[in-house]
């Protein structure tokens, strides 16, 4: 089995919660359209790009747009997600998240960060905690939505590490899914009865350590 060399992390429910304004912003896009939208169809969004996002509120809802306008509506939901987000201080990381990284980075492991936000670097940047990544795989430069491994798989490259010797942080069963298929070792953030198939659940960063995280793995 291979020695753990490197983390790399999601981004909203894992680092922060930003699903609280992902949530206003698709709420408020789908009232706009007429849609009902409640938290348990949010749920559904976790992980999934902005075009997938609204291609399945607009099937919720039975309506169709021309192309024009479904790219209107997708920027329309951002500008809307990003006010929200602009609010947001360094405090609103996750409990635990940044001694976590912190700790990771004193240890000499490498940090990535997988997520399919393309305002990642925006929220590491008010969170003030973009050095601590050696690289920043996002929505911005992958073409395919979790559970495809092509966002973990392009930060293996970055990283020059096998997937093997990685581990993912993810909070989405599209997520833990797109670890497993890339070969990559797992770590869930949230609920055990959800998250099953990650190799280790935790409800946050705040309740297991980086040597925990692979004292574990590599026994």
């Amino acid at each position: 089995m291979a020695t753990i060399k490197g983390f790399i992390f999601d981004l909203d429910g894992v680092i922060v919660d930003t699903a609280k304004f992902h949530f206003k912003a698709w709420h408020r896009l789908a009232q706009d359209l007429g849609i009902d939208f409640s938290e348990e169809e949010n749920e559904q969004l976790k992980g999934v790009s902005r075009r997938e996002s609204l291609q399945k509120i607009l099937d919720w809802g039975q309506i169709k747009l021309s192309e024009s306008e479904f790219e209107k509506r997708m920027a329309q939901k951002n500008d809307w997600y990003l006010d929200f987000v602009r609010e947001m201080g360094q405090e609103e990381a996750l409990p635990g998240a940044k001694e976590f990284l912190r700790e990771s980075a004193q240890l000499d492991i490498a940090i990535g960060l997988g997520s399919a936000s393309k305002n990642a670097r925006l929220i590491l940047d008010l969170l003030e905690i973009t050095p601590l990544f050696q690289t920043i795989i996002d929505g911005t430069v992958v073409s395919q939505s979790k559970p495809d491994p092509e966002v973990f798989l392009k930060g293996a490259e970055a990283l020059q590490m096998e997937p093997e010797s990685l581990v993912v942080f993810e909070d989405s069963l599209a997520g833990i899914e797109a670890a497993r298929r890339g070969g990559f070792r797992t770590v869930g953030i949230g609920s055990k009865a959800i998250l099953k198939d990650a190799e280790i659940v935790v409800s946050g960063l705040d309740q297991i350590s980086p040597v925990e995280v692979i004292n574990q793995l590599n026994f």
